[in-house]
């Protein structure tokens, strides 16, 4: 600290005087770091502390600050010699051990403030400070040791699983390949047996209508004959020319309907082999993408290593950060470039699966006739409560007209409970690893449904579940192609070929 004395202020400077950045601006020099001023109200002189840093070089700077005043005979003997009669000079010295006991708001300060230490207090705590940074470093590199060995064990750690990952890929890309070409195989026999049995169909109508066209040639080689006869022989005509007709439309809608599933045929061959090229050239830009994010993976790991092992001030290492690092930044804007092509192939596969979607509703909406609950393929509607375990139950309890009337309503309200989306009792659980959703058992309308029976119970939970896998979003009663037979939703191709095989009895019905 540096006291500065006798501070003799005009009116008209006044402000200026009391303002510490003033002081600050003029002893500059000194690196001052702030100054405190005290003014008697009384008189027009004020008095002022100056505050250095508290270090040597602080130390060394209110050093020079005092011999500048004691160069021009203001110092603090000075001070005491012309303190009755000071004049308007302002006096300087460095605050010491006098300066602590003093009274008035300068001693005050001094007091509060200020730390009264002698040289040797200076270098001792100096000493105990240097020991005390040395061995906080030695801490940090035992620390950064510790760090460089876990980053190592993680490195290979990481290694390691790549490597297994790695081999699990090729597996499943093999796996995938041949389930592809077998998917290949059974469509191009699928779609050869259908045209071999549109071609039959077509031969057998193409005879029939030669037979008929025979008959009507005898009925009217027999036109002479008795006018019973005659008349038997026109009816006879009447109903083969109906037949003819209902053949010939028959064999016009038998034309359509095969134009139809041709084209679905053909539809869906060509959707197929389009979404197996964007699948494979998906998983090729996927390889790639998780190829270089190993590689990036390592490039990270390399130079964490390298920081931690080689020498920041050796040129050749430092060389080799920066080629790794140009080599890293290299791969990452790769990498960016297959996002952005992988989100361009997500985007196209996403539009597939819609038209594919779509196929699915129109053959849903198109077939409804053909496709039937008692069949092996059929339409199923997901999350519809089944009535019959309601009518089981009520038949024990009512007579016959009321049970039909309590069971519809006992299976409508429960029908509509299942449309409210704030019921929801399901809780997700890990069942080796993976997440499951299961039935929450002490949920209060669980409970009930338990109450009225297992059937019931099994019936409403179903339906439940259907509408949180197919519709959880709507949560209403929605139309699905289903195998009844194997209890699943059928595929497209399934559907397709049922249809066909339902056109073809329809025809042989007909004929």
């Amino acid at each position: 600290m540096g006291i500065i004395a006798n501070i003799v202020m005009e009116p008209k400077d006044r402000e200026s005087m009391l303002d510490s950045g003033y002081w600050l601006k003029r002893f500059a020099r000194y690196k001052p770091l702030e100054v405190h001023i005290f003014c008697d109200e009384h008189t027009s002189a004020a008095q002022a502390i100056v505050m250095f840093n508290y270090d040597w070089n602080g130390f060394m700077n209110a050093t020079e600050f005092e011999k500048s005043f004691e160069t021009d005979h203001r110092g603090k003997k000075d001070w005491n010699a012309q303190k009755r009669h000071p004049g308007s000079n302002i006096y300087g010295w460095c605050a010491r051990a006098d300066d602590n006991d003093t009274e008035g708001p300068i001693g005050e300060y001094i007091r509060k403030e200020g730390k009264l230490r002698t040289i040797s207090d200076l270098v001792q705590e100096a000493a105990q400070n240097k020991n005390l940074i040395v061995e906080n470093l030695a801490n940090k590199i035992d620390l950064t040791n510790e760090n460089l060995d876990e980053l190592q064990y993680k490195y290979n750690e990481k290694n390691l699983s790549l490597s297994r990952m790695l081999e699990e890929k090729d597996r499943l890309h093999y796996a995938f390949v041949e389930e592809t070409r077998m998917m290949q195989r059974n469509s191009r026999e699928n779609i050869r047996r259908i045209l071999e049995e549109q071609e039959n169909l077509s031969h057998e109508l193409e005879i029939k209508k030669k037979k008929i066209d025979i008959w009507s040639k005898e009925l009217n080689k027999r036109e002479a004959l008795t006018e019973r006869e005659r008349q038997k022989l026109d009816e006879d005509r009447r109903k083969n020319e109906q037949r003819n007709n209902s053949l010939q439309l028959a064999s016009l809608e038998q034309k359509k309907a095969d134009e139809n599933v041709l084209r679905l045929v053909e539809e869906q061959k060509r959707e197929k082999e389009e979404a197996l090229k964007k699948i494979l050239k998906l998983k090729e830009e996927l390889d790639a993408k998780q190829k270089l994010e190993m590689e990036i993976a390592d490039l990270k790991g390399k130079l964490q290593v390298m920081k931690h092992l080689g020498d920041a001030d050796d040129a050749a290492v430092q060389k080799k950060m920066e080629e790794m690092n140009d080599e890293l930044k290299e791969k990452m804007e790769d990498l960016g470039a297959l996002e952005d092509l992988n989100t361009t192939l997500i985007t196209k596969e996403r539009q597939s699966n819609d038209e594919l979607q779509e196929a699915r509703k129109e053959l849903i909406q198109g077939f409804q006739d053909l496709l039937g609950a008692r069949t092996n393929i059929g339409i199923k509607r997901m999350g519809e409560i089944d009535v019959k375990p309601f009518q089981n139950a009520c038949k024990q309890k009512y007579s016959p007209d009321e049970a039909e009337v309590q069971a519809m309503t006992q299976c409508s309200s429960w029908q509509e409970l299942l449309k409210d989306p704030n019921w929801h009792p399901f809780k997700i659980i890990n069942v080796g690893g993976t997440p499951e959703e299961i039935i929450i058992e002490e949920d209060e309308k669980v409970k009930k449904l338990k109450e009225m029976g297992d059937e019931i119970y099994l019936a409403v939970i179903t339906a439940l579940k259907e509408l949180n896998e197919y519709n959880p979003s709507g949560r209403y009663v929605i139309s699905e192609l289903w195998n009844f037979k194997e209890g699943r939703k059928a595929t497209l191709k399934e559907a397709i070929a049922y249809s066909v095989g339902n056109i073809t009895k329809l025809k042989r019905r007909r004929t």
